[in-house]
């Protein structure tokens, strides 16, 4: 994908930037012999000395705590685009709007705090740009429960429809479209599948196909281009909510870039997630949870929001999320004696077998990959060809 490489390409060249300044840093510290930290001695006057560079250079890497927003920025690809002047209106609107309502602002981002670490992560994780980690603030305002009029469920928002066809179990017991884990590696496949089958990479276009459906976006693509257009998103006739929504998130993720230029306030979040993840091969309730852990219900129903009924069935989904301060000893308890059937999740296993009912999504999120990931390890060309009995490689190792 286009943006991928680009990414890419800036990543690499910064790095190597990094590199280069680490060595220049070493030879300067083996040369003069510091016998105290940068940071605890004003920098000295002499602009021409390099050791002044080199502490400047540090400096500058301390100057902002790392947490969830700093990790958040640092991957941003977006703020430095040259948009046209109507689109640059289009953006400017929103900024105002969400500017004009600080105390929304701030309750959106306080109920971000448990999701929006991993979610950076797993944007960063596919190279994607980090402003797709702010999607859950347009569509559902970081509720994790949220439903619409129309039948949207979750962070995502994700229709029934389009939910199964993803792969999101959805029953009685439990809605895949509330689990954060499995639909936030949906979102992320949902938006990197169309980018690649239907617009060559362009995400802009991808988002709109997100909320309008691709059809919607193909036709005015095609009536763009024969009115000469580009067919690029800013020059789209679409839905509203549709033309709303890129500039949506071009405008939040630049109040998040920089909070202070618009006085605005973000809560402090962790730079990790907030939560484990421990693997279960047996039903259990989240009150029979709490006691083993002893952790409150409460906090287990907040965190797993996709269990309906209050307990977690492995015919359904094998993965309950737990306070990350609780202890091991406390997780093994879960297993009623057999600590092994209840564990941390770390890494994948190196192979799957696959089952009726599986599909290429819930293999992935169950276990914590993506969908191209396996795809790739195994020479998959369509999803939907999975056969039951079939033996999966989930790692390169």
């Amino acid at each position: 994908m286009t943006n991928r490489i680009t990414r890419q390409r800036l990543l690499l060249s910064v790095s190597s930037t990094l590199t280069a300044l680490m060595l220049c840093a070493s030879v300067q510290t083996q040369a003069s012999a510091p016998t105290s930290d940068f940071s605890t001695k004003p920098p000295t006057t002499d602009t021409t000395s390099s050791s002044t560079y080199v502490t400047h250079f540090w400096d500058a890497l301390a100057l902002e705590p790392q947490n969830a927003w700093s990790q958040l920025r640092k991957s941003f690809a977006w703020q430095d685009q040259q948009l046209s002047a109507q689109a640059r209106v289009r953006v400017d609107q929103w900024i105002a709007h969400y500017r004009s309502s600080p105390e929304n602002i701030a309750t959106i981002t306080q109920r971000a705090a448990p999701w929006l670490a991993f979610i950076t992560q797993q944007v960063e994780a596919r190279n994607l740009p980090g402003e797709i980690a702010l999607i859950p603030f347009i569509e559902s305002s970081f509720d994790p429960s949220a439903r619409s009029h129309r039948g949207a469920a979750g962070l995502w928002q994700f229709m029934p429809g389009t939910g199964d066809a993803l792969g999101l179990v959805r029953n009685g017991h439990y809605d895949g479209r509330l689990d954060v884990i499995t639909s936030t590696q949906a979102a992320l496949d949902y938006i990197e599948m169309q980018a690649d089958q239907w617009y060559e990479g362009d995400l802009p276009l991808s988002l709109a196909a997100y909320n309008a459906g691709a059809g919607t976006v193909n036709r005015a693509v095609r009536n763009a281009q024969s009115q000469g257009k580009s067919g690029h998103y800013w020059n789209l006739q679409l839905p509203n909510e549709t033309m709303q929504y890129v500039p949506k998130l071009h405008a939040i993720a630049a109040i998040v870039a920089n909070p202070e230029r618009y006085n605005v306030s973000l809560p402090e979040i962790e730079a990790e997630p907030t939560f484990a993840k421990v693997q279960l091969s047996h039903a259990l309730t989240l009150r029979e949870a709490s006691r083993l852990l002893d952790v409150e219900q409460s906090a287990l129903t907040k965190l797993n929001p996709g269990l309906l009924n209050g307990a977690i069935d492995p015919r359904s989904a094998q993965t309950l999320l737990v306070p990350d301060e609780t202890s091991h000893e406390m997780i093994a308890r879960l297993s009623q004696g057999e600590p092994q059937s209840a564990q941390v999740a770390t890494s994948a296993p190196d192979t799957y077998r696959v089952e009726r009912g599986d599909n290429l999504s819930t293999i992935a999120a169950r276990h914590n990959l993506t969908q191209q990931h396996i795809m790739r390890l195994n020479a998959i060309e369509r999803p939907d060809t999975l056969q039951p009995g079939q033996l999966l490689t989930l790692s390169d190792s």
